[in-house]
């Protein structure tokens, strides 16, 4: 959409002056609002009348459901205010992954804390992982760790420890992924701790329940050279 020349110069008239009329340019919205925030060229307004008219915009997307929108032009003029705002309106939804997106643009530090805490509590372990994160909590890290590898969510639990650089409990996500015979979980674990002697192991353990593939696969992220020939050798032709 093309802005017409007559409206383009309402909206100059407006902000040639300092304190321009907003509730004015308010009746202009709907026309700025289809063209798209990316759309406008506003290159022509002071800083200060630019920042005053994004508001207003930002504030109508708001008003209208369109967070994300809003969210643009809140970070452009940098209202953390605002932003925060947006983070309550997603945490009214139950949206937590998009309230983290808002209160980290808006560097709410203590929303997110909350908002991660609140998270774990009610097992939503992926939100609380990206509150958490974002505020680089590492103890609040763990401890989602430590809840995810009890419960058996492998991936969660492989999330942190991979966030945290943790290869010990990496390699413990996998022992205990594999006492209940999750094997992949295991293997996955285990590649990501880089433990070369769990590798080979279960290697061996796929071996004997003849899980050829899978043995072949964790013999070689272990570099055993010897076990992958093997297999090769004796288990060529059903590993096709």
């Amino acid at each position: 959409m093309v802005l017409s020349p007559s409206v383009m110069q309402n909206v100059v008239n407006l902000t040639q002056k300092q304190d321009p009329n907003l509730d004015s340019f308010r009746r202009l919205l709907p026309t700025l609002l289809d063209k798209g925030i990316g759309n406008l060229d506003m290159s022509m307004f002071s800083e200060d009348v630019k920042t005053k008219l994004l508001n207003v915009l930002g504030e109508e997307y708001q008003r209208k459901g369109k967070l994300q929108d809003a969210m643009k032009v809140f970070v452009l003029v940098g209202n953390t205010s605002k932003l925060t705002e947006i983070g309550d309106d997603y945490m009214r939804v139950g949206l937590h992954g998009n309230a983290v997106d808002s209160y980290r643009l808006a560097d709410n530090q203590d929303k997110l804390l909350k908002l991660g805490t609140r998270c774990l509590e009610d097992g939503k372990f992926s939100d609380a992982i990206k509150a958490f994160r974002a505020v680089n909590n590492t103890a609040k890290l763990v401890k989602v760790g430590e809840e995810c590898l009890q419960l058996g969510k492998w991936d969660y639990a492989m999330e942190v420890f991979v966030a945290l650089g943790n290869k010990q409990k990496l390699a413990e996500v996998g022992d205990k992924a594999l006492a209940e015979h999750q094997i992949a979980y295991a293997a996955k674990a285990y590649e990501l701790s880089e433990d070369k002697e769990r590798l080979s192991n279960l290697g061996d353990t796929c071996l004997r329940e003849g899980m050829l593939a899978t043995a072949l696969k964790a013999y070689t992220s272990a570099g055993n050279e010897m076990m992958v020939q093997f297999i090769r050798q004796n288990f060529g032709t059903q590993l096709v």
